[in-house]
């Protein structure tokens, strides 16, 4: 088994978060070919293409993202950056596409493929001056380039034997590669066999001249993502193409993006142009394909599919533009429900997804008593603010129950701090007060990390905000219940038996929740 295993804690030069990354080698010892290079590999932090890069790789790897274990899709990219085979755009090209990546469920893997020798400690302007005719003789591309396929070969067949390791399916491996990196895309995506073929291709800005060995199109299906820019200042929007039309001839699925502007070398830059937006085309390009879904859907996930999930987002989206904070959501069941009848005990139960799914797990809890449900799902505090005196205060409810601030935690309508989130929670207290409303005021449940924006690293700061509440509870002679001393782990997150992906409450959660609510709003009915 050619497997070797080494942890690096990835710092500064790799943008990365602190933690450690799992690099792969390719090979047993030496690569094939080049087992007598004796440079080493470097790291160039200001290159002249104002971007990190990593030049003289002699020992080719990939270095792994594996997505959120709350948000897998099992679906994984292999990323060739580009440089002209020069150099490694690593970041632009690689580390960033990969945590972008991340962030939609898919496990990514930043192929360090081999290059020229660098003459110099400035590899970027070695490749300018070797694209345009000074000096390229100096370099052997006729070697290198073949290695280059065996390289991204060796990376497809590594990662689909070590499938299971890695959580992803066999059939949902892709690669992905940019300008140089891109003509590694194609000579896999030609050369491959069963054990070393890509499930579909992202060439991006590609360079197809030179490719080794064949240029036959593949008869099994490969799905293509074809991207460049009209304006390529390499010339290159002709590459793209190319690819896209043998891929049309060979009735092979293609779609091709080509952006009048853009330039080359885009990546995950940011420029103001539309090409700014790339990576959603590609999302959703992959989402059509049923590859940012899980295989076997858990949880919310079970219950629904990509297409319908994106369909909801969508209408979400259209929904934050014309009515941010949903009143509309349940103005027909407010004016329907009128005013309490007399000895009604009303209760309001005022939430995010959190409430509104217990009803929807928990219907028995709901029936057969005074409670009201208005949870909506997404939602932060500031939305939950505005519509506070229809949903609550003029159903005119003995108590209220506010659970919120997880959505703001994850940044669902932007930054916000915690003390921000505080406020707009002490001012629903304040509101409900003014109108002779109990208020029982809940803890933020745990969470370790959120499946839809990982890496937010919750856990410390729902212990804050559940330090302010409870103080400010205290303060004011309010209920405070605490769901998040009940249901946290270890990790301050919460266990899967309660909560399938880490946030929202298993019918085993909502069990330990119901006693605790029941016990406080009781206790808030006394309250004089």
């Amino acid at each position: 088994m050619q497997r070797l295993i080494v942890l690096l804690l990835i710092i500064g030069c790799t943008n990365s978060i602190g933690y450690a990354q799992q690099v792969i080698k390719l090979y047993n010892g030496k690569a094939p070919g080049s087992e007598n290079w004796n440079w080493t590999e470097k790291y160039l932090e200001n290159s002249s293409w104002q971007t990190p890069v990593v030049y003289n790789v002699t020992e080719p790897s990939i270095t792994v993202y594996p997505a959120p274990a709350g948000n897998n899709t099992n679906t994984a990219v292999i990323i060739a950056p580009g440089g002209g085979f020069h150099a490694l755009s690593i970041n632009s090209e690689g580390i960033d596409v990969a945590k972008w990546l991340n962030t939609k469920g898919v496990t990514a893997f930043v192929l360090k493929y081999r290059l020229v020798k660098s003459l110099t400690d400035e590899p970027t302007i070695e490749m300018g001056k070797a694209i345009s005719g000074n000096g390229a003789e100096k370099y052997d591309y006729a070697t290198v380039l073949p290695m280059t396929m065996e390289d991204g070969l060796k990376a497809v067949e590594y990662v689909r034997a070590h499938a299971d390791e890695f959580n992803i399916a066999k059939n949902r491996i892709g690669f992905m590669g940019f300008s140089a990196g891109g003509n590694v895309t194609m000579s896999v995506a030609y050369n491959a066999e069963e054990k070393n073929r890509p499930d579909f291709i992202v060439p991006v800005y590609a360079y197809t001249g030179r490719l080794p060995g064949k240029t036959t199109v593949p008869s099994v299906p490969m799905p293509a993502f074809v991207i460049a820019a009209s304006n390529d200042n390499l010339g290159l929007a002709p590459h793209s193409v190319d690819i896209y039309n043998k891929w049309l001839a060979a009735k092979q699925p293609v779609e091709l993006h080509m952006y009048e502007t853009g330039g080359h070398g885009f990546g995950m830059r940011k420029q103001n142009l539309h090409t700014d937006t790339w990576m959603e085309r590609v999302a959703d390009w992959m989402g059509e394909h049923g590859w940012l879904w899980p295989v076997n859907p858990t949880g919310w996930k079970a219950n629904t599919d990509y297409k319908g999930w994106k369909k909801g987002s969508m209408e979400q989206e259209l929904l934050n533009k014309n009515d941010w904070a949903n009143f509309r959501r349940f103005a027909k069941d407010n004016e329907a429900i009128g005013a309490p009848k007399a000895g009604e005990q009303r209760v309001v139960f005022m939430g995010n997804s959190i409430t509104e799914g217990w009803k929807n797990s928990r219907p028995g809890f709901f029936s057969g008593r005074p409670y009201i449900n208005r949870g909506i799902s997404g939602q932060t505090t500031p939305q939950m603010l505005l519509r506070f005196k229809p949903d609550v205060v003029n159903l005119k409810p003995k108590v209220v129950v506010i659970l919120a601030g997880i959505n703001d935690i994850a940044g669902n309508t932007g930054p916000m701090t915690i003390e921000q989130t505080f406020d707009n929670i002490v001012s629903m207290a304040e509101i409900a007060k003014a109108n002779n409303i109990k208020v029982v005021l809940c803890s933020v449940l745990p969470a370790y990390d959120f499946p839809w924006s990982p890496g937010k690293e919750p856990a410390g700061k729902v212990v804050a905000l559940n330090a302010l509440l409870k103080e400010y509870a205290k303060k004011q002679g309010l209920v405070y219940v605490d769901y998040f001393g009940a249901m946290a782990d270890e990790r301050k997150g919460l266990p899967a038996n309660l909560a399938n992906d880490g946030i929202h409450p298993t019918e085993a959660g909502y069990k330990i929740m119901e006693p605790l609510v029941e016990k406080g709003i009781a206790e808030a009915m006394k309250k004089k």
